[in-house]
């Protein structure tokens, strides 16, 4: 089964739990960056979702921390963003994540970026 963490302090969390739980995931959803970082080091995921603004540890010093770990630096990330400047979205990449979504999305949409993006790493 794949293991998707989802990082996200917004109570919107649950409807995309649901979502990709309904896609046959198993889905640890964690409501900041440190405890998300905690979650991918006690089981590494297939994927991850950060939302870019928590609090404690942003999204994306989370996606350069995994970066930086030997165990998980290929491990998928896509981070959620309310912001969609080019700058935002290139710093997002910068960070080394494979996808940028903006808020608000629909759940099926992140479904189908979550199912694109495993499918490039799997091949």
């Amino acid at each position: 089964m794949t293991r998707v963490v989802v990082a996200d302090d917004d109570d919107d969390i649950l409807e995309l739990r649901f979502k990709l739980e309904q896609a046959g995931m198993d889905v640890e959803a964690v409501g900041d960056g440190v405890t998300a970082l905690e979650a991918c080091r006690r089981e590494t995921p297939d994927l991850v979702l950060l939302d870019v603004m928590m609090p404690g540890m942003s999204g994306l010093d989370v996606c350069r921390t995994l970066r930086d770990d030997l165990g998980m630096g290929s491990v998928p990330v896509i981070l959620l963003a309310a912001r969609a400047q080019e700058s935002d979205v290139d710093q997002g990449f910068h960070a080394g994540a494979d996808d940028y979504v903006v808020k608000p999305f629909s759940p099926r949409e992140l479904s189908s970026r979550v199912r694109a993006v495993l499918a490039r790493v799997r091949r």
